[in-house]
């Protein structure tokens, strides 16, 4: 791949951003219609509620957003670790297994596997 010098590589990085935003801008429009569809496929029938516009649709999914998925989480996988941890100390905890000696898998039926 040819590397760009100067200005084509300050147009280049323009060009990705604006193409960015317009496909940031397009997958919104069409997330909006996508609710506002199938609520109003679903809902009126299912439990006798109104239509909704696209921006009540587009409101929906904002207001989804912040109830479901709040605050973004910057160490992810630290999170993952800590919750890992709790359900093998609850777990040992309960099945009186030491901690240093639990299972690396567990069958189905609650049987310890090694």
């Amino acid at each position: 791949m040819k590397k760009l010098h100067g200005a084509k590589k300050v147009f280049a990085v323009i060009g990705m951003a604006i193409g960015g935003l317009l496909l940031a801008a397009g997958m919104a429009l069409l997330f909006g219609f996508v609710v506002m569809w199938l609520w109003n496929w679903l809902m009126p029938d299912v439990f006798g509620l109104g239509t909704i516009t696209f921006w009540q649709a587009w409101g929906l999914v904002v207001l989804s957003h912040i109830l479901f998925k709040s605050f973004p989480h910057h160490n992810s996988h630290g999170h993952d670790e800590r919750w890992k941890e709790r359900f093998k100390a609850k777990y040992c905890r309960k099945t009186k297994i030491p901690l240093r000696k639990f299972p690396n898998q567990v069958h189905p039926n609650n049987r310890v596997m090694s």
